[in-house]
């Protein structure tokens, strides 16, 4: 039956386009149907491995209630910076000799790093945050503090938004770069020079590190990674409500979103789904021709 519903010829159709025949080219035949497929290579998901999964977004937003709150308590002379940095180096040692124990000796295909270089490029880092920090104090005297704040709100919000959740490590290079400007101007308004240089280096731990670490446990200890998830959002609850409670009860009632609230919401949906696939789509090769880019 042709597109019109009228009676095709006697000459039987062939799905080919290399012959000439008697039909017009939008011919189709009772049997064009027959291949349809529903919801092909649909994955059906579980409601307690979305909620793991949505865990590392709960537990990024909490980095950033924490880190709010450690400047905070900095910004209100209630946290000193050798406090501070002596706190990040305990927590930056522990943290790499836990990621060296669950890092593989021998990786495929690149040169595993030596700790000589690690070290190096720490010092480096380092060494030029504490030279440049008399110049960071004074980088945004000319602008307002409403701007100041403003503009570094919009920076952990695109943190947040372009952070690689599905493979952290290591961070995008947008994410990273927007957390670490908004760092800048939070550390521009402490009191001194000193501040300023032990809040980069927490917001290069914070930000830089901890996902480098949080993926590998992801990756080796999936039962540890849960745990670790669920304490840092306790964390960040806690201290957010040490001195902003109103924000405490906001961030909670984010993380209960995200983390329970949006996964069955993406049950829910998927029992709508109707994906069609069949003759109409694009060909597919199947052919593996990677021999000719060689």
């Amino acid at each position: 039956m042709g597109p019109d519903g009228a009676p095709g010829p006697a000459v039987p159709w062939r799905k080919v386009l290399w012959e000439r025949q008697p039909f017009p080219d939008n011919y189709v035949d009772q049997r064009f149907l027959e291949e349809l497929r529903r919801n092909e290579g649909i994955r059906q998901y579980r409601y307690w491995t979305v909620v793991k999964e949505a865990g590392f977004v709960g537990e990024q937003l909490s980095c950033v209630a924490i880190f709010i709150t450690l400047w905070l308590y900095m910004e209100q002379g209630q946290l000193s910076p050798e406090r501070l940095l002596w706190s990040s180096l305990i927590c930056a040692l522990l943290g790499y000799g836990l990621h060296q124990a669950l890092t593989p000796q021998v990786q495929s295909g690149c040169e595993p790093r030596t700790r000589l270089a690690d070290l190096q490029s720490a010092t480096i880092f380092l060494s030029f945050t504490f030279g440049f920090s008399p110049v960071l104090k004074t980088l945004t005297e000319s602008v307002s503090t409403d701007t100041v704040y403003a503009m570094s709100a919009m920076m952990l919000l695109a943190h947040l938004v372009s952070f690689p959740y599905a493979q952290p490590s290591p961070p995008g290079s947008l994410s990273l770069n927007a957390a670490l400007f908004a760092s800048v101007c939070l550390a521009s308004r402490l009191p001194g020079a000193l501040h300023t240089f032990a809040m980069l280096s927490c917001a290069l731990l914070v930000f830089a590190l901890w996902p480098c670490l949080l993926q590998r446990l992801r990756e080796k200890a999936p039962s540890h990674f849960t745990g670790v998830c669920v304490g840092v959002c306790f964390a960040g609850v806690g201290g957010l409500g040490s001195q902003w409670p109103g924000g405490a009860v906001l961030l909670a009632l984010a993380l209960g979103s995200v983390t329970l609230l949006c996964p069955l919401l993406l049950l829910r949906l998927q029992r709508h789904k109707d994906n069609i696939q069949g003759p109409w789509d694009e060909a597919e090769i199947q052919e593996d021709l990677s021999h000719f880019l060689r």
